[in-house]
């Protein structure tokens, strides 16, 4: 799977962006596959010069230590987080919100939806929460609904992701950028292939934990509360991706 994710980022027709990936030192192969792919982009292989290209692997403190990492290495006006496992959507998608950010150079975060996979690559369908044409700060209060692989996001909003949270730090980060962005751009397409993995039942608790803090934390008590006798009430008839 992680060279069907590089192989979907190096394959966009538009070979202007910078790649900058961050391994946790795995134990599984990616360190030689990263190699073979940089070995690749010498020998242009791919539409993307190896100058654009940077990695590094090391222990990390998980996924949101990884992505600070490459907040921290990034030198582009704009971010976008694809995890391994995740694709991209089509080669052209990254053409595509070029395209929309030069047409639109005052917005702050451009964004679509998300085609979710297993991990044999089979289409499951849109996520239900699906991301809205109009998004706000308050559209958060009915959950993530749009995720950190369909959503770019200007640099110079972004914070780092707070590490307190093991789970839901990507719904604190979004709340984060949506309250200092001073325009939200609509791509009505899909931006990514998102996998869905099983959450194990403890992991589940922590994430509905984490939420409801960081909730509280942005919208308040009462909004908190109000929101979550919604998302319980359909809770039981959603898919839970």
């Amino acid at each position: 799977m992680p060279k069907l994710f590089l192989k979907s980022v190096l394959n966009q027709t538009d070979s202007d962006y910078e790649y900058i990936l961050v391994d946790g030192n795995s134990a599984d192969g990616t360190f030689d596959l990263i190699k073979k792919y940089e070995s690749k982009l010498e020998n242009k292989e791919f539409p993307f010069s190896k100058d654009n290209f940077r990695w590094i692997s090391e222990p990390d403190a998980g996924l949101y230590d990884a992505m600070n990492k490459a907040i921290k290495l990034s030198s582009s006006e704009f971010l976008w987080f694809i995890n391994a496992g995740d694709k991209i959507y089509a080669p052209t998608t990254l053409s595509k919100i070029k395209h929309a950010i030069q047409e639109n150079p005052n917005a702050d975060i451009f964004y679509g939806q998300s085609l979710i996979i297993d991990e044999s690559e089979h289409p499951l369908g849109e996520r239900h929460k699906i991301a809205p044409e109009i998004l706000k700060k308050e559209s958060l209060l009915g959950g993530l609904v749009v995720c950190h692989q369909s959503i770019v996001v200007r640099k110079s909003i972004a914070p780092f992701y707070d590490l307190q949270y093991k789970v839901s730090s990507d719904y604190d980060w979004t709340i984060k950028v949506l309250s200092q962005s001073k325009r939200n751009h609509y791509i009505d397409d899909y931006l990514s292939k998102f996998m869905v993995a099983g959450l194990s039942s403890k992991q589940r608790k922590i994430s509905w934990k984490e939420r409801y803090l960081i909730m509280k934390k942005h919208f308040g008590i009462a909004k908190t509360v109000w929101a979550h006798g919604k998302i319980m009430v359909k809770y039981p008839f959603t898919r839970k991706y």
